[in-house]
């Protein structure tokens, strides 16, 4: 029944821009036969592809980039009032929501993202972020700590704290701050059980950062660390500053400092010009390294970024076959690697109820990305949204299962 619909689109890898396409021309279908009467189209894909869209696209009434994301609402209100708006609105990516945003939650019961920073000062060669998205910029830790306060007067008990690069947070502040300072702010908001850091760049993770983890109860001992590649030449081409020694001993500290720390990383394979050597690097990585959890992405050749132009272009299929080669020896990892919950007492976050029982999350899994938790019950308390004491009585290769022990909630 809705008369204007806005599609939020991502458009950084095609996979993304295709997904966009096709929700874009099946509800301009639904607008010609329902009773839509306005369509926009919000975030990068106008951002990236601007007025070259008006053709491809021209059901859409309105472009919204995201540098002008804040005029929605301006937009929206010239529809209904004088039914015109301009078509496009594609400035600079240059802004930046605060506390004061209206924000609808649309995660899971409990939990929530919260972006401490947007953009990106990174130039790495196979990503078109930085220009949909402009330089990196920083929140105010005050606002941040405003928008943890507001969500956990909505019931958020786990924040996860999102950003391009996490851990450059605060240096273009003035004064300056940084990560570490956001967590212990964070850690302060009554409510709020658990804080998860995501997307941390593997060079500016500090020593400071290590303790401020190891210390802060609330914080998620999960670690978050996109390495790409582990072959220096590879590293190279992707303007990654990062040499391979290094990102070992990054992993052996953090583990000598929390010995229960998660480690996750995400991986690219077939990048222009990998050689089956090189990729056999990233084999002895996973393989030394036994990552906690692990995302691999087959290169996208994105145009308008500096790895489109370059030479050795693998096909497809090779791509693919180097992704499930070293996601099916992360499977037998991660099988072996959670054995060791069976018989601990977890804290569960409930997500949703199910026939059998609840489906949750513990605190070694982030939402979306790595594995889940099922509570065998039929215990009505069991709230989404709430957190519960579980002992984990069986493993899967990224799933767990437990049931519902009387302590230390002695309510359940």
């Amino acid at each position: 029944q809705a008369k204007i619909i806005i599609i939020n689109t991502c458009a950084f890898i095609n996979a993304a821009k295709e997904e966009a396409l096709e929700t874009i021309f099946e509800l301009a279908q639904y607008k010609k036969s329902g009773s839509c009467n306005y369509l926009i189209v919000s975030g990068c894909l106008p951002q990236r592809y601007g007025k070259s869209l008006s053709k491809l696209l021209p059901e859409v009434d309105v472009f919204i980039g995201t540098g002008e994301f804040y005029r929605i609402r301006e937009v929206i209100e010239s529809l209904r009032e004088t039914k015109t708006a301009s078509r496009f609105y594609l400035g600079r990516p240059r802004y930046l929501y605060d506390d004061r945003t209206d924000r609808v939650n649309t995660s899971f019961p409990g939990s929530a993202y919260i972006k401490i920073a947007e953009g990106c000062s990174h130039c790495c060669s196979f990503c078109i972020i930085p220009k949909i998205r402009g330089r990196f910029r920083s929140r105010p830790p005050d606002s941040i700590a405003k928008e943890a306060l507001n969500l956990s007067a909505q019931g958020v008990k786990e924040i996860n704290l999102i950003a391009q690069d996490t851990t450059m947070y605060g240096r273009d502040l003035s004064p300056k701050v940084d990560l570490a300072f956001l967590l212990r702010r964070l850690a302060k908001v009554e409510g709020i059980e658990w804080i998860r850091l995501l997307y941390t760049n593997p060079k500016n993770i500090s020593d400071e950062l290590i303790r401020v983890i190891k210390e802060e109860e609330k914080i998620c001992k999960y670690f978050d660390i996109p390495l790409q590649h582990i072959n220096p030449v590879i590293l190279n081409a992707m303007k990654r500053k990062n040499n391979p020694q290094f990102l070992y001993d990054l992993i052996a500290k953090i583990r000598n400092s929390i010995p229960e720390a998660i480690i996750r990383t995400t991986l690219m394979v077939g990048f222009p010009g990998e050689t089956t050597k090189q990729f056999n690097e990233l084999v002895a990585l996973v393989k030394r390294v036994k990552f906690d959890h692990l995302g691999v992405f087959a290169y996208s050749h994105e145009e308008g970024t500096l790895s489109a132009k370059l030479p050795g272009q693998l096909t497809e299929r090779i791509k693919e076959k180097r992704r499930r080669d070293l996601m099916s020896l992360q499977a037998r990892i991660s099988r072996g690697k959670n054995k060791k919950f069976i018989g601990t007492v977890q804290k569960v976050l409930v997500e949703k109820k199910e026939r059998s029982g609840v489906i949750g999350r513990i605190a070694s899994q982030a939402p979306e990305v790595d594995g889940k938790t099922r509570v065998i019950t039929k215990h009505p308390i069991l709230i989404p949204g709430e957190i519960y004491n579980i002992l984990v009585t069986k493993t899967g290769v990224y799933d767990l299962e437990g049931k519902v022990c009387s302590l230390p909630n002695p309510e359940i």
